[in-house]
């Protein structure tokens, strides 16, 4: 079985949604056999990833970073698609961790990142805003000489 995660940004710019989610359908189709996809489920990229890997047969393992994690959800709209998203799972992992911090949030990262075959990261390549964000989990994946797909729509600004 083929192991796929993602990192990846909360916030995608219209102008980029498009071809992130053709890019995207584009990985997660072009596997061979059982695929299993991880994700944290956060809004934007996470659950993104997770809607188009189930579309696409793939098996998700939900990645929740901490206890209280739902109530980082501002959306009403965004914190539905996660409880969607969640019931769809066929495994779920939690970190220890009762609050959600940075470094439950980097936890969370580096798991996926340990688990994947592949890591597939929703980034603009700027430097992270917080500890364990997007590219420092890409960092971190490349560290363990993990393949990362980069998807990003050149010469557009993340909010």
């Amino acid at each position: 079985m083929k192991r796929i995660g993602v990192t990846g940004h909360r916030s995608i710019p219209d102008e980029a949604l498009g071809h992130v989610r053709a890019a995207l359908r584009a990985v997660l189709d072009g596997h061979q056999g059982p695929l299993e996809a991880f994700s944290s489920l956060a809004d934007g990229a996470d659950q993104l990833f997770a809607d188009i890997a189930l579309e696409c047969g793939a098996d998700l393992t939900v990645v929740i970073p901490s206890e209280d994690y739902e109530q980082t959800f501002e959306d009403p709209d965004a914190l539905a698609r996660y409880r969607r998203l969640r019931r769809r799972a066929g495994q779920e992992v939690r970190m220890a961790f009762d609050r959600s911090t940075d470094e439950a949030y980097y936890a969370a990262g580096t798991y996926i990142a340990d688990s994947c075959d592949r890591l597939v990261a929703v980034w603009d390549g700027l430097p992270a805003r917080g500890h364990g964000g997007t590219a420092e989990i890409v960092a971190y994946a490349r560290s363990l000489g993990k393949p990362v797909t980069v998807i990003w729509r050149e010469g557009v600004a993340r909010d």
